[in-house]
């Protein structure tokens, strides 16, 4: 997954304005205790960063 599938799907389910603010605000624990934004700019692949959003947003199975 590229970057820019990691944020459409972001925007799909949190709005565009919202999917950045959450990305920035919300620590995850799959992500070490960083936030989805912090994940990505330490290099932690775009796919495991969606996992762990999917898992906390508790998404559909279909949207992993």
């Amino acid at each position: 997954m590229q970057e820019t599938e990691f944020w459409r799907r972001m925007d799909a389910h949190l709005g565009a304005a919202y999917a950045r603010t959450w990305a920035q605000s919300i620590v995850l624990a799959d992500l070490r205790g960083r936030t989805a934004r912090e994940a990505l700019d330490a290099g932690v692949p775009c796919k495991d960063v969606w996992r762990a959003v999917w898992r906390m947003l508790e998404l559909p199975a279909r949207e992993r």
